[in-house]
């Protein structure tokens, strides 16, 4: 279950925005330069793209800025010399920036790097936006029960955890019959597998209705963003992995569902543009008002409902697998995944080996349980080493390379 903390809407709110270059990153710096009174910046971070962040530091007078790449700090002071910004640089750097005194903490770190800022933004009680899915994939239980521990509030902004945060009644969890994820079908969704198995970076990552980041939308085309969306929602809402659905929606209108035990189903809609999300988490438990477009029903005319092919899109399986088998088998799917992607980005294997990766990953690791951080560590280190070994054994230059 999600803790609730208090907030006092319309105060203002300091911010700190872990991954302020990413997708969902630029986004948050877009509503929050709309109001910087009322959200005041404590600290950037990024990965590596050093220009856009010091722009970002200087825009919005940011009290901190840190680049992950150590190699990168000399140009970060560079750039930031003389505005009394401070900089620094390293994972820890980032996790201590995570540490400072904001009120509110975007973590928008692609894969496994984003778990140690969020927990220690949880561990000292803020209230923490996450748009990294992994966070609670790799580490859902440890996460929860930090949550708990620390009274730290946990604002899901991936488009369909928020949808349902938004209609899902935390008072009563024994009315919820099933969770139902909707799931654009992503650029493949008509492809057959012969098409996929020759298909580009260029073509995976051309999402048909969402402005997302490379990995995301290679996730969405072999619909594993939809898997690891249904762990973070079993983790999240508490809910049986048997009780959650998973539904395509081309449209991207309606964003997800909850059926209470009486029948009723309740939905959130609205356009495919995430600073919706995203202003939801930064002004909760008030709204505040975006620039996404509004949502025209008329317009809109039709919106078309299908299930998941199983067969063209194994990952919901291998997903749901490895949540029935628990201990680090989330973490291991998680792991190899991401490391699979990002052979898939860099053309070094082709579309369908990311899911055989996955899967070759998943049956060669014991799944233990995780007691702690250091045995998620464990669990994520050996998946991608097997991963990396499998990728190297593909010995194949993927379609497109040339």
């Amino acid at each position: 279950m999600v803790v609730k903390a208090e907030a006092a809407p319309g105060a203002p709110r300091s911010v700190t925005i872990l991954g302020s270059t990413g997708s969902v990153g630029t986004q948050t710096v877009d509503l929050v330069a709309r109001d910087p009174e009322r959200f005041p910046v404590e600290a950037l971070t990024a990965n590596r793209n050093v220009a856009l962040l010091a722009k970002q530091a200087r825009d919005l007078k940011a009290r901190l800025a840190v680049v992950a790449d150590p190699a990168a700090y000399a140009e970060l002071k560079g750039l930031l010399s003389g505005t009394g910004i401070e900089v620094a640089a390293g994972a820890e750097a980032v996790a201590a920036a995570a540490e400072r005194p904001a009120d509110w903490v975007m973590s928008a770190i692609v894969g496994a790097a984003g778990l140690e800022p969020t927990l220690a933004a949880v561990r000292r009680g803020a209230i923490v936006a996450f748009a990294n899915k992994e966070t609670l994939v790799c580490a859902g239980s440890l996460m929860m029960e930090e949550v708990k521990a620390h009274g730290a509030t946990l604002l899901p902004v991936d488009s369909e955890h928020s949808a349902i945060y938004q209609v899902f009644d935390f008072e009563r969890t024994d009315s919820v019959a099933r969770l139902i994820l909707t799931a654009s079908g992503g650029p493949f969704r008509t492809r057959d597998r012969a098409f996929m198995a020759a298909a580009t970076r260029e073509q995976a990552v051309a999402h048909p209705t969402w402005d997302m980041g490379a990995k995301i939308s290679v996730d969405s085309a072999t619909m594993m963003n939809k898997g690891l969306e249904l762990i973070e929602a079993h983790f999240l809402f508490g809910i049986p992995e048997e009780r959650i659905d998973v539904l395509v929606h081309p449209q991207s209108v309606i964003h997800s569902l909850v059926e209470y035990v009486d029948g009723s189903v309740l939905a959130q809609l609205g356009t495919p543009d995430m600073r919706t999300p995203i202003a939801y988490a930064l002004g909760w438990p008030a709204r505040i008002a975006t620039p996404a477009e509004r949502l025209d029903l008329v317009k809109a005319a039709t919106l078309t409902f299908e299930a998941p092919d199983p067969v063209r899109f194994p990952a919901l399986r291998l997903a749901r697998a490895a949540l029935q088998s628990g201990g680090g088998a989330p973490t291991i799917l998680s792991a190899a995944n991401e490391v699979a992607v990002q052979a898939f980005l860099d053309r070094r294997i082709g579309f369908l080996d990311i899911e055989r990766i996955v899967e070759e990953t998943l049956t060669a690791l014991p799944h233990r349980p995780l007691r702690d951080l250091a045995a998620v560590r464990e669990a994520d280190a050996d998946a991608r080493r097997i991963a990396a070994g499998r990728i190297q054994a593909t010995g194949a230059t993927a379609v497109g390379s040339r």
